[in-house]
């Protein structure tokens, strides 16, 4: 089994057990959170939301908040002398997926 998420504005497809890297979220690690549910696959069945399944839901565990790996913004414009350097570093939430719930109640903890 498993479903499309949405998280920060961005999709991704997740399955029992998987861990995903989202956009920063406020909570600690050792918690967990509830996604909503885009789409569910699973046992030959496929259930869509419009845009989200009611009474579904993924629960994650918080693994660790973080940053990614330093990006490097450099701008150059020859002849003139001019240079900039930046540099940014995106925070994310690193999650663990613990369980997939389908509207019905029944879960993937099989």
């Amino acid at each position: 089994m498993y479903a499309v998420i949405e998280s920060g504005g961005k999709q991704q497809t997740v399955e029992k057990g998987r861990r995903i890297k989202v956009e920063k979220l406020d909570v600690e690690p050792g918690e967990t959170v509830e996604l909503p549910v885009l789409l569910i696959s699973g046992d030959g069945e496929t259930i869509i939301g419009k845009p989200q399944i009611e009474g579904a839901s993924v629960k994650a565990k918080v693994l660790k908040q973080d940053k990614e790996r330093k990006v490097v913004v450099f701008k150059y414009k020859r002849k003139i002398g001019y240079r900039k350097k930046q540099g940014h570093r995106q925070p994310y939430t690193l999650l663990e997926v613990t369980d997939i719930v389908a509207p019905g109640g029944s879960s993937s903890a099989e």
